[in-house]
């Protein structure tokens, strides 16, 4: 009886892993097939005529960068718990991505990096990726808001930056104030538990990466004839991150959210849609679908009971 439970326990499992990984990949595919501004026969012969070995590797190369920062900064943190090792961490993040992908706002990613741990360490592993996003998001806002002020939206920026002001100062005053047992003032204290070392290198690590993924869509833009100075297309992949960040989504949406968002701002510029579009989704295929697919074999491999602890 108990072999017996235990392989339809295993077996189950197996199911909910082969299920996620099928879901994800059906996403994927259901957003590419069914994505109407995608001009598949123009934008393959786009490709033919200006891929190059050098040019894909050069692109490769800020994917591969920009994921090994994100599992740098989730090694970096998860310290504060105990080490583990770049393969481990690489687990961790790609695997969780993969469960992810179809979460609301990759919400998903969070459980799935607390499976990889002992129950008891759950509510610190949550908290070490929300403080590992919030990072990121932070950066996100403030480039974002100097992008606004650049491409010409000061008075937005000024608005933006006042309700920041009077919230910052609302959530100050009501800082003690508690729901659930959790207060804005115990926050600020566990924030404060983890070494200043740890959030120096995270701090680090958010910075570059987002360097890096701003400076790809850049070199993509270049890429596809699109002649617009430096200061004014970075300042509009600043902007573009930020307000497609800020609208709630699915990581499987997220080149639509963006190719949306980047439609809309780039084509005041006067870059064709088409272009913006195409960019937009080879974005989401470098840095979400590649990922997905190596992240998929880290769900297959999982082992329940099998965790740090």
């Amino acid at each position: 009886m108990i072999t017996t439970s235990h392989k339809a326990k295993q077996f189950g499992v197996f199911i909910i892993k082969l299920l996620i990984v099928i879901a994800a990949f059906y996403f994927i595919y259901h957003q590419l097939a069914s994505n109407d501004k995608l001009d598949w026969v123009k934008f393959s012969e786009l490709i033919h005529r200006k891929a190059s070995f050098f040019g894909i590797t050069f692109l490769l190369l800020f994917s591969i960068v920009n994921r090994y920062l994100e599992i740098l900064k989730w090694q970096n943190l998860v310290a504060f718990v105990r080490p583990i090792s770049v393969g481990e961490s690489t687990k961790q993040v790609l695997g969780a991505l993969t469960a992810g992908i179809f979460t609301p706002n990759g919400l998903g990613e969070y459980a799935g990096k607390a499976l990889y741990f002992d129950r008891t360490k759950t509510i610190t592993i949550l908290f070490l990726n929300f403080i590992c996003n919030g990072i990121q998001m932070i950066f996100t806002i403030v480039f974002g808001l100097l992008g606004l002020a650049i491409i010409g939206y000061g008075k937005e920026v000024v608005f933006v930056s006042i309700f920041v002001l009077l919230l910052s100062t609302l959530l100050f005053f009501s800082k003690k104030v508690t729901v659930k047992g959790y207060s804005l003032e115990k926050l600020m204290i566990k924030i404060g538990e983890i070494p200043r070392e740890i959030h120096a290198k995270n701090t680090i690590l958010a910075v570059s990466r987002y360097l890096v993924f701003s400076h790809q869509y850049y070199f993509l833009f270049l890429a596809f004839d699109v002649d617009l100075p430096y200061v004014t297309l970075m300042a509009t992949i600043a902007v573009v991150y930020f307000l497609a960040s800020s609208l709630p989504s699915f990581q499987f949406l997220d080149f639509a959210v963006k190719g949306s968002v980047a439609m809309f701002f780039f084509g005041k510029l006067g870059v064709n849609e088409w272009i913006v579009v195409f960019i937009s989704t080879l974005m989401w295929f470098l840095n979400v679908v590649l990922p997905v697919v190596i992240g998929s074999y880290y769900v297959l491999q999982f082992k329940v009971g099998h965790k740090e602890r």
